[in-house]
């Protein structure tokens, strides 16, 4: 082997090795980085302007960091099927960020949340930029999330990171208004944690009109009470 070849494998030998250092620091099978993805997240949902007097406390999702592993393998760099982002509870909601180098998770989910500049509560996009990274990031709803990364050697962009939440944002005929805005823990003030609340319903409704069924027809009509768990069975919960 001539000294110019060994030189440019030893060159590649390093940079690989390289990558896969910064890759391990990212890996969301750390509890470490599952605590900085979660941490980064509440901490942005805590300040929202205007005030959100129902955002929920976000928390990991075991289930949803599968999910999101399955697809950031795939290296696509596209979203995956709504149908397969499930957990045993609810449906999901992605964000993606695609990167050339191992970047952090907090810098990840701050590009997300940054999209706040383009976004007016109660107009939606003022521009006609992108902003549903950042309505999610943000859906008062959106409890769980869960995240993974993957490297994909080969592809336009290095490093694919997927994170789900679940239940998922970016409801259509709510997307101008990912929270209701008034005092930080409004609607919880027996389940406050620093801004957020603690009490998410357990139950999802099927349909964004439930509480208006719910006021015509009551729960005690079979249809919705099976259509509307939510509004029927969470009196005191942040649905």
């Amino acid at each position: 082997m001539s000294v110019l070849a060994l030189a440019v494998c030893l060159t590649a030998l390093l940079q690989n090795s390289v990558s896969q250092a910064a890759l391990v620091n990212i890996l969301t099978n750390d509890p470490n980085v599952q605590k900085t993805i979660v941490d980064k997240h509440n901490a942005l949902r805590r300040v929202v302007t205007p005030p959100a007097s129902n955002m929920l406390k976000m928390a990991w999702s075991a289930e949803a960091a599968v999910n999101a592993k399955t697809w950031a393998n795939t290296c696509s760099m596209n979203h995956s099927s709504s149908g397969t982002r499930k957990i045993s509870t609810s449906g999901c909601g992605e964000n993606l960020y695609m990167s050339s180098n191992a970047n952090s998770w907090d810098m990840a989910v701050q590009a997300w949340y940054d999209e706040v500049k383009d976004f007016k509560y109660g107009v939606g996009s003022t521009n006609g930029a992108v902003v549903g990274h950042y309505t999610q990031v943000v859906w008062y709803r959106s409890n769980k999330v869960g995240c993974a990364v993957a490297q994909c050697p080969g592809s336009k962009y290095e490093y694919f990171y997927v994170c789900q939440y679940c239940p998922p944002g970016n409801v259509q005929n709510l997307l101008t208004t990912p929270y209701k805005a008034g005092p930080s823990c409004g609607d919880c003030p027996n389940a406050c944690d620093n801004k957020l609340c603690t009490n998410p319903c357990s139950y999802s409704d099927m349909y964004s009109n439930c509480p208006a069924l719910k006021g015509t027809f009551g729960c005690g009509h079979p249809s919705v009470l099976a259509w509307c768990p939510a509004s029927c069975k969470c009196t005191n919960e942040i649905i």
